[in-house]
């Protein structure tokens, strides 16, 4: 008995050796293995906004690893495998025919500062520098045209200081929301390799840069206007016309209207107060991926939204042939009412 006994033992030990036994793995565990592999790049986070009102850009009395007071920090950004970061460079509209420049220079100087202070995070200001990146890559996006103060110069200076998007209006008029007076300044963002940015513009403003624009646009922290009636949102139709140039019903919608390849992920964080239930963070992105793998996406098309569909549009804007690199910059001035 005791012989046979040996036997069987020594054949689970064979088959142990040639057989693997299927393990299922977790969405969650999905989710995250998906992420390592195709870190997320934010198109827009108001953290900078945050230390300003919080701290008057005084990073020295505060530790960005584990700040508490936001949505965001350095520890939660890597437990949300953000892998790079637009931070947006936002002024209110008061300061607009102001002090609206100087403002936005202190917080481009404020992201610097903070890029050069933590040996996680590190400046770059193209898609090569997001790949060649092993650290979490921050890039630049100013929020709203005031902060040019209807000058060219001021735009070209801004690219100068590493400034990689703009966002045409926010909450005020700006000589950029009229076709006739936004027509030099998309021109020059194409010629300068600057990503062209539509959240918070109108629908004329949007639909106007579109047929202006020869490179692609993108619209850094917007969602589908036939999921939720405001307009703050897309329209189907200018959804529609990206394609020719609840949180996740806003995903499948733009997907189903105009294709998961041109969908990308901007949070907004810092820059509002609530958030929905299971994302109030910047740590709580593997939470989306997770649901999204449930309701059918596939990988392929996460790897997409993560990162490789922003890469794909950066990299169309940065086209040589776009920015016409032999032409003088403009000297026209754009419009501003006294």
């Amino acid at each position: 008995m005791k012989r046979n006994t040996t036997k069987f033992l020594w054949l689970l030990m064979f088959f142990s050796d040639i057989v693997s036994f299927s393990y299922e793995k977790s969405m969650r565990e999905r989710a995250i293995e998906l992420m390592q592999d195709a870190r997320l790049i934010d198109g827009h986070n108001d953290f900078a906004l945050r230390l300003r009102i919080l701290y008057q850009n005084m990073l020295s009395r505060v530790n960005l690893r584990e700040l508490n007071m936001t949505h965001t920090n350095l520890e939660k950004l890597q437990a949300g495998y953000v892998g790079a970061q637009f931070w947006s460079v936002y002024v209110l509209c008061s300061a607009q025919n102001k002090d609206a420049v100087r403002l936005t220079l202190e917080q481009i100087d404020v992201v610097k500062r903070m890029c050069n202070s933590y040996e996680e995070l590190e400046l770059v200001t193209t898609s090569q520098g997001i790949s060649d990146s092993i650290r979490i890559a921050c890039l630049i996006g100013i929020e709203g045209g005031h902060s040019i103060d209807s000058s060219l110069a001021t735009l070209r200076m801004y690219y100068d200081l590493g400034v990689r998007y703009m966002t045409l209006t926010h909450s005020c008029n700006t000589p950029c929301s009229s076709m006739k007076d936004s027509e030099p300044m998309v021109k020059e963002m194409n010629r300068l390799g600057m990503l062209i940015d539509l959240s918070h513009t109108s629908y004329f403003t949007a639909k106007a840069a579109l047929s202006i624009s020869k490179a692609p646009v993108i619209f850094s922290h917007s969602s589908a206007f036939s999921i939720c009636n405001h307009s703050r949102n897309v329209p189907d139709d200018i959804l529609q016309q990206l394609v020719s140039h609840i949180v996740l019903d806003h995903f499948d919608h733009i997907k189903k209207i105009a294709g998961s390849e041109l969908i990308g992920i901007g949070g907004d964080y810092d820059g509002v107060e609530r958030f929905p239930e299971g994302l109030e963070d910047v740590s709580k992105y593997p939470t989306l991926i997770e649901e999204l793998l449930r309701r059918g996406w596939t990988e392929t098309e996460l790897k997409g939204v993560l990162r490789e569909n922003f890469l794909r549009v950066f990299r169309e804007v940065e086209n040589p042939l776009l920015k016409l690199a032999n032409c003088l910059p403009p000297t026209v001035f754009i419009y501003r009412d006294k």
